[in-house]
This record gives structure tokens, C-alpha cells and sequence, in this order.
């Protein structure tokens, strides 16, 4: 523990303090007060992170205690703050891209009314608040807390322009499947709880007798459930690329960098109960590479630039789950950071170009854009080569990474892997190319408006192409230099415990290098196959058929849902509504009032006023009591 780490625990305070700030001004704040709050929360808690980071890498530790958030006589749960090698990491990528996407939204959402606007803010500053939470928390209940807060944040964001229905059945969709996934994670804390007494990382990682093979399994299997959901696994993936309703920046930060990880940091901080359990390692990858390939077929026919950026992220998502699956720890953690540089990267650059085109994102509508923009072209240029995974941009290294441990654990999910690079190659590609090459084919209006975005945009672009080329550097293989993996030697305390328990697979330099080789050649092939179809690209009125129409439509899985549950239980709901409830319960309850309302109007004719008639009625009332009485 450090004295220099006290001040963590402003890193997400700032983005709180600016929540609230946005938030119950916004109808007071100019969009540019509103703008620099916003923005300059986030740089405040960069360069806090980044005071943290150096600290930690000169092996400080730091695990704050603030106060007991919840205490009985048979579990305490601290709201606790643990900064470590794995937190810090991740806390640069998520203030330091955060940053950069609050600077670029400045400018791309500047036509919102200020009070819009300063709410858009304020959701951002909050979502920005809940993923930090989530990482910097020392036990699964803190993590929680911001799991279910970025989850929130994601239905806000995504519905922001709720005046249109879809924007908010898509948030509706996110929200929901979300909560599948969630209920996964909860139930995984409350069975650690009654085994252990408690949720702390550090307790419940060192009390590992205390948990039996069936534990383990049961306990890992739940938490990655609650990981399929956020971070959109099958068959939890549906609501990702719906999710692309929502502003472009809100698909660049919480659908790219850093919401849809958190399944991938809750997996990896919880390593050591992974590595334990062989049979959720195998089911983690064989989902992910499922996942991995199937988004990538689907986004080779998507025309909507939003949506193949979406199943593309769908798919690198995948790959992470695959690293994680084969025990490649460090190399999941590796690809979340570039992919967060190079996605973030596209989804900008795709932003710049929906905003000069005046909102259109259908690709075929596009087209020798890249002579009016040309910083956004170049930029997302760099970002395409960095996801194709060419040397020596970022994405090659990470992908690498993940890919020589698939080969080591089973030949197959390279096989699978390396084919869903190629895909990846390609349909990226076939996105730059009818996007930027060959001529344009929108309106004579949309190419007289057509020019490059303001500095409030490209510089962002441009620091995140930075990052997408030179990212992956921290990372070289040690086929290349012995001591170049400086990030594996940096998160080592975190794995130290699941590497001593997992086998090792070391590959020889030669299968290395035969591993890379193919993998850059077929994806090069891919690019250039791309390239030569896509770059003069003529609009067609031919319907597809066959297999390309049904990848088109993303294999009907929507459909399939829709078909075997959603409508299901809406028959089912109906049926509850209209028989139980309405015929049922209401039936009863309101048959109970007019059979006392028709008594009562019955009963009232007994009372004529003649007295013989009551006379009579006495007569008759003792007879029956006194049949009663003589023979019952």
C-alpha cells in the first residue's frame, strides 16, 4: 500500500461531480460550459489515472477502505477500492478513450438544444462514473453496483433520441437482455457468499479449498453468463448491434471501448476460479469463437456503416472470449486495449462521415469520399490495417497473441480463428472501400456539403490512429525480443497464480512464425480481394437469394427469438391478461360485489311494511328452527 494512492478515490468522483453538475443545470449551462465540465472531468481523472498507473508499475498496491456498505452478523461487504496492475490498465483506457470521445461530442451533437445537450453530458458522465466503479472495486458487490449502473446508462444513451420508437426498443432490447445476463451474475455472488462469507477478490481467491469442483463450475458458468450479456455473446448478442439507435460517440465509448468489456475485465480479474474449472474454459471458447465467426458473416453483407462496425465488434469480442477460454489471459487483456484504440477509432471515423453526409449511413449511398476528407480517411485507413491485424499495427500483435494460444490448446480454434480473420479483413475493407473509394454515389446535395469535420473531431481521430498503430508495441512477441512483452511482465502478479496452475504450451519459433505468416497472407489476400471488388462499387437493384440473403438478414436469429420467445410469452401474458386476470381473478372479485349488490336488491323485496306478512314469516322461520332442532 501506498501513501501516494489516497487520491484514487477522486478518479470517479470527477465524472460524478460533472454528472450532477450537467445534470441539474442543464437548463442554466451554455453548451460550451457544458462541453468543458464534461470533457474536463474526464481529463481530470485521466491524468489521475495515469499518476496511479506509474505508481503501480513501480509496484505499489493500494486497497482503500472508506466504509462498510453492508454489515451483519454473518457477511461485511466494504466499499472498497483495489488498484492494481489490472484496475490501473484498465482505467487508462477508459478515461483516457472516454476523453477523447467527450471532445469529439462536443462537436458532433452541438445542433441539441443546451438543456439536450447538457443532459447527454450528464448520462455520459455517469456512464463514465459506473465503469470506473466497476473496476476500481475490491469485492463482486462494488463490482456489481457498476455493472448494473452501466447498464443503466446504456438504456439512456442508446434511447436518447427517444422520440423515435425504434431508438427506444432498441434501448429496451439492450436493458433487458442485459438483465438475463445480470441475474447469472448475481446468483454467481450469492453462491460465493454462502460458501465463503464474503465477496473480497482477496478472500474469496485465497479460500479456494472452501470451494468443491461442482463450486467452481457452477460459479464460473453463472459469472459467464453475466459476461455473455454485457459483453454480447450467444445468445446474448442480439442487443449490440440494435444498440447502433444511439448517437455515434455513445457507439464509439460504451459499444466499442469500454461497456462491452466488462465481461472480459470480470473474467480475467476472477482468473484463478476460471483456471480451475477446465469445463467453462472450453464452453468460454467454443461461445466466443461461435460468436467470433458468426457476427463476421453477418457483417460481410451489412450495409448500414453503424452495423458492420457493430457485428464487427460483436466478433473482436469473441476473440477476447477465445483468449480467455484458452487461458491466454494477458492476450484477452492485450486485445481489449487495442481493439478500444482501433474501434473507437472507426466508430469516430464513421461519425465524421454520417456527419457530413448529413446523417446517411447506408455505404451504398457512399463513395469517393476520401478526396473531401481526407484526415478521416486517413485515419480510418489506419484503423481498417490495425483490425485486419497487419504489421506492425496493434491489432496484428493482440490477435496474434490470442491465436498462437488457441493453436497450443487445440489446432481447431486457430483453424476457426484465423478464418474469422480473414472475414474480418475482408469485410472492413469492403466497408473502407464503398465508404471512401470509386465515385460518389449520393445526392448532387450531400457531395456539395461533403467536407472534412472540424478539430473538435479530427483530433481525436488523430490520437487514436496514433494509438492503432503504435499500441500493439508494448506487446512483441518474444519470437521477435526476448524481453519485448512488457505487458505480460506487467500484469504477471495478477496471473502469477493461474499461470503456476495452468499447463504450459510453448510453441517453437518456427510454428510462430508459420502461424503469423499465414495469418497475415490470407488476411492481405482478403484486403486485396476487397479492394479490386468493392473500390469501384456500383449500386444494384437485385435482390439477393440463397445464402447471401440470409446473411443478409443476420442469419434470422431476431426472427428466431421473436418466433420461440418473445412471442411465446406474449401469448402467454396474453392469455394471463385476458383469462386470469380480466375472466379470473377480476371475474371473482367483481362477481362477489354483484352477487351481494343482487342479494341485497332481493332481500330488500322482503320488506313489504304488512304486518301480516311478517307475521307469517315468524311462523314459518320457528317451524324451521324447530324442524331443526327435532331432527338434526
Amino acid at each position: 500500500m501506498s501513501n501516494n494512492l489516497q487520491i484514487v478515490w477522486l478518479i470517479p468522483f470527477l465524472p460524478l461531480i460533472g454528472f450532477l453538475i450537467n445534470g441539474l443545470g442543464r437548463n442554466q449551462l451554455s453548451k460550451s460550459l457544458t462541453g468543458i465540465i464534461g470533457s474536463g472531468v474526464i481529463l481530470g481523472s485521466f491524468l489521475i489515472s495515469v499518476f496511479v498507473f506509474l505508481q503501480v508499475k513501480s509496484g505499489n498496491i493500494h486497497v482503500a477502505h472508506y466504509f462498510d456498505f453492508i454489515n451483519t452478523e454473518s457477511l461485511k461487504v466494504g466499499f472498497d477500492f483495489q488498484i492494481d496492475q489490472l484496475s490501473s490498465l484498465f482505467l487508462l483506457i477508459i478515461t483516457g478513450v472516454g476523453f477523447l470521445i467527450h471532445v469529439y461530442s462536443t462537436s458532433y451533437m452541438h445542433e441539441e438544444k443546451s438543456a439536450d445537450f447538457a443532459k447527454y453530458f450528464a448520462y455520459l458522465n455517469l456512464f463514465v462514473f459506473s465503469m470506473l466503479l466497476l473496476v476500481m472495486g475490491a469485492n463482486y458487490i462494488i463490482m456489481f453496483i457498476g455493472w448494473e449502473g452501466v447498464g443503466l446508462c446504456s438504456y439512456l444513451l442508446i434511447g436518447y433520441w427517444f422520440k423515435d420508437q425504434a431508438n427506444n426498443d432498441a434501448a429496451k432490447k439492450a436493458f433487458i437482455m442485459n438483465r438475463i445476463g445480470d441475474f447469472g451474475f448475481l446468483l454467481a455472488v450469492f453462491w460465493i457468499i454462502s460458501k465463503v462469507h464474503t465477496t473480497s477478490y482477496h478472500d474469496v481467491f485465497n479460500s479456494i479449498s472452501s470451494f468443491n469442483p461442482i463450486d467452481i463450475s457452477g460459479i464460473t458458468l453463472l459469472l459467464f453468463l453475466g459476461a455473455t450479456g454485457k459483453s454480447a455473446q450467444i445468445p446474448l448478442y442480439t442487443w449490440l448491434p440494435d444498440a447502433m439507435a444511439g448517437p455515434t460517440p455513445v457507439s464509439a465509448l460504451i459499444h466499442a471501448a469500454t461497456m462491452v468489456t466488462a465481461g472480459i475485465y470480470m473474467i480475467a480479474r476472477s482468473n484463478i476460479l476460471f483456471t480451475l474449472a477446465p469445463l467453462t474454459q472450453t464452453v468460454i471458447a467454443i461461445i466466443g469463437l461461435a460468436t467470433a465467426v458468426l457476427a463476421a458473416t453477418i457483417a460481410l453483407k451489412q450495409n448500414d456503416i453503424k452495423k458492420v462496425l457493430a457485428y464487427s465488434t460483436v466478433s473482436q469480442l469473441g476473440y477476447m472470449f477465445l483468449g480467455l477460454g484458452v487461458g491466454a489471459y494477458t492476450g484477452a487483456v492485450f486485445h481489449v486495449m487495442t481493439h478500444a484504440f482501433f474501434k473507437a477509432l472507426l466508430f469516430l471515423g464513421a461519425g465524421s462521415v454520417i456527419h457530413a453526409m448529413g446523417g446517411e449511413q447506408d455505404m451504398r449511398n457512399m463513395g469517393g469520399i476520401k478526396k473531401y476528407m481526407r484526415i478521416t480517411h486517413i485515419t480510418f485507413l489506419l484503423g481498417c490495417l490495425a483490425i485486419a491485424g497487419m504489421p506492425p499495427f496493434s491489432g496484428f500483435f493482440s490477435k496474434d497473441e490470442i491465436l498462437a494460444a488457441a493453436f497450443a490448446k487445440n489446432p481447431v480454434y486457430w483453424a476457426v480463428g484465423v478464418l474469422t480473420a480473414f472475414m474480418t479483413a475482408f469485410y472492413m475493407f469492403r466497408l473502407y472501400a464503398m465508404t471512401f473509394l470509386g465515385k460518389f454515389r449520393g445526392t448532387n446535395d450531400q457531395e456539395h456539403h461533403l467536407h472534412e469535420s472540424n478539430a473538435a473531431i479530427t483530433t481525436p481521430l488523430i490520437v487514436l490512429a496514433i494509438l492503432a498503430v503504435v499500441g500493439g508495441w508494448i506487446g512483441i512477441p518474444k519470437v521477435f525480443m526476448a524481453n519485448g512483452h512488457w505487458l505480460e511482465a506487467f500484469l504477471e502478479p495478477i496471473f502469477s497464480k493461474s499461470n503456476g496452475i495452468r499447463e504450459a504450451h510453448e510453441l517453437s519459433s518456427t510454428t510462430e512464425y508459420g502461424l503469423m505468416s499465414v495469418s497475415v497472407i490470407g488476411a492481405l489476400i482478403a484486403i486485396v480481394f476487397a479492394w479490386n471488388k468493392f473500390s469501384k462499387y456500383e449500386k444494384t437493384t437485385e435482390e439477393e437469394t440463397g445464402l447471401a440473403k440470409v446473411i443478409s438478414n443476420k442469419w434470422y436469429v431476431d426472427e428466431l427469438y421473436d418466433a420461440i420467445i418473445v412471442k411465446p410469452i406474449q401469448s402467454i401474458a396474453g392469455f394471463f391478461n385476458n383469462v386470469v386476470e380480466k375472466k379470473g381473478i377480476d371475474g371473482f372479485v367483481n362477481g362477489v360485489g354483484k352477487a351481494v349488490n343482487y342479494g341485497s336488491r332481493q332481500i330488500r323485496l322482503l320488506q313489504t311494511g304488512q304486518v301480516s306478512a311478517y307475521m307469517l314469516m315468524m311462523v314459518v322461520a320457528i317451524l324451521i328452527l324447530f324442524i331443526i332442532q327435532l331432527f338434526l
